[in-house]
């Protein structure tokens, strides 16, 4: 089987020629296999993460579950509000850029609240306080920031990337979020002023139900959906995530469903809470990292027998003390564990917790992915 047809076939609850392999690869080892500062893939598009990403999962060799990693988004369709204003530079280093938006109305310049700093050998952060890294709100001076490579968007970015990845598996578009507070600010203001998050909440279910029609439209659709997000119960209890968020998936989901469509929800941290929800009150088709503690609270053999029937898992090798620092032949058992608490009847993609760290060796990598090759054969 071709990658692609490997993990449809799981996706549809076949059983393929062997269990499927996507080590989560997401940002940083495709970075650092370009030898170049990662603000040029970032912040310059020179080339995108998302080529890097597909070039990473052809040198490798795995199944490529590409979940959101291409922003396929339409002009006439933006998440928010247009405000008109621009990123420039206001800081940089031989170590970081940093950029932060300015609008013009009236004669005047508008500085946004944040920044987002851009790293030389590690990806991004956005949303910074300006405080926080030493600059001031509004900035003293700047530098227009050009230079910035161009590619198509909405369809035709997703007809291209499409393409590019061919066989080696299957390409995923975010229309919808299992998360509305995402820092600890939000968490505050949702205690001041819940209502402001529930008008948050409506308006985004509209526009993703609007993104789920346009994305059907298109000639060339997504392989699947991406209708969750990194952290979803970490700056979130349960009870906030059903009253935000869950109508959401759940409504994406059973459209998705009707469609013919397989979703995906990535989800780092606890998540064991997570999984049952999504398997007894949504439609939702796969569900990562599954991490173990302590990053996470999932046993993957338990969440088979619960919810194995339900969905599809994908999980979940330690990223730190197995992916990274360990050795091949640490990888190559806690892949045969895996693979032992939930391959059986299918419904299962050998990864790892969320992505692994920019030093991992490329052996350990390789060493996974034979295993699922070799031991996670299915017999006929």
């Amino acid at each position: 089987m071709t990658s692609r047809k490997r993990l449809l076939t799981v996706l549809q609850r076949g059983i393929p020629d062997h269990v499927p392999v996507a080590p989560d690869t997401s940002n940083m080892i495709p970075a650092r296999m370009t030898g170049k500062p990662f603000w040029q893939l970032y912040l310059y598009q020179d080339p995108p993460i998302w080529k890097t990403y597909i070039d990473c999962v052809k040198y490798f060799g795995f199944d490529s579950l590409m979940d959101g990693y291409v922003p396929i988004e339409f002009d006439d369709l933006p998440l928010w509000p247009v405000d008109g204003s621009r990123p420039v530079i206001v800081y940089k280093d031989e170590d970081r850029i940093v950029t932060q938006n300015v609008r013009q109305a009236g004669g005047k310049d508008f500085w946004a609240d944040w920044v987002n700093v851009y790293y030389r050998a590690d990806p991004p952060t956005w949303g910074v306080d300006p405080g926080m890294i030493r600059l001031p709100k509004i900035p003293d001076s700047f530098e227009e920031l050009e230079g910035v490579r161009t590619w198509p968007t909405g369809g035709e970015l997703l007809s291209l990337v499409k393409r590019e990845m061919g066989d080696c598996g299957l390409v995923g578009v975010f229309c919808g979020t299992s998360k509305l507070l995402n820092t600890e600010a939000d968490i505050y203001d949702y205690y001041d002023d819940p209502d402001k998050f529930i008008e948050r909440r409506d308006y985004l279910l509209d526009h993703y139900e609007k993104k789920f029609h346009r994305l059907m439209s298109l000639p060339d659709k997504p392989d699947f959906l991406c209708v969750g997000g990194s952290g979803t119960l970490i700056h979130q209890t349960p009870e906030m995530f059903r009253e935000l968020a869950l109508p959401i998936v759940k409504r994406i989901t059973a459209l998705a469903e009707a469609a013919g469509v397989p979703t995906h929800v990535h989800s780092c941290g606890p998540q064991k809470e997570l999984v049952k929800i999504m398997a007894e009150e949504t439609c939702l088709t796969v569900i990562d990292p599954l991490e173990i503690p302590p990053m996470g609270n999932c046993d993957l053999a338990e969440l088979k027998k619960e919810y194995g029937n339900k969905l599809v898992l994908k999980g979940n090798l330690h990223t730190t003390e197995v992916m990274l620092h360990g050795t091949p032949e640490d990888v190559a058992e806690a892949a045969k564990r895996a693979i032992d608490a939930a391959a059986a009847g299918g419904g299962f993609i050998l990864s790892t917790g969320d992505q692994c760290g920019r030093d991992t060796p490329d052996e350990n990598l390789f060493a996974m992915i034979e295993v699922a090759r070799t031991y996670g054969r299915y017999s006929v």
